[in-house]
């Protein structure tokens, strides 16, 4: 499902115009991002959480060149959805 066919969907079923579905789904998606840059974690029940988790210092190789590379410890975003999220798929 793309951002349009979501905004579509919720026009549906809410009967809000897209135009104004569209504006709501761009601030959330941005405060989502803003909080979780900031360090902070967002937590929706009965969805999931996004949260930054933080990749330690590896050593990879470059088998083109031959060469061990430092890959330094790095933060990612990541999504954990929640029990009910998970059981509604099985």
């Amino acid at each position: 499902m793309t951002k349009a066919e979501l905004v579509s969907a919720v026009a549906l079923k809410t009967g809000f115009a897209k135009s104004d579905i569209s504006v709501i789904v761009e601030a959330t998606i941005s405060s989502i991002q803003e909080t979780v840059v900031g360090g902070e974690d967002v937590f929706l029940r009965g969805f999931g959480s996004f949260v930054t988790k933080t990749r330690k210092q590896k050593v990879a190789r470059n088998i083109l060149k031959e060469q061990s590379i430092i890959v330094p410890e790095h933060k990612v975003p990541a999504f954990k959805p929640s029990k009910d999220f998970i059981q509604k798929l099985k």
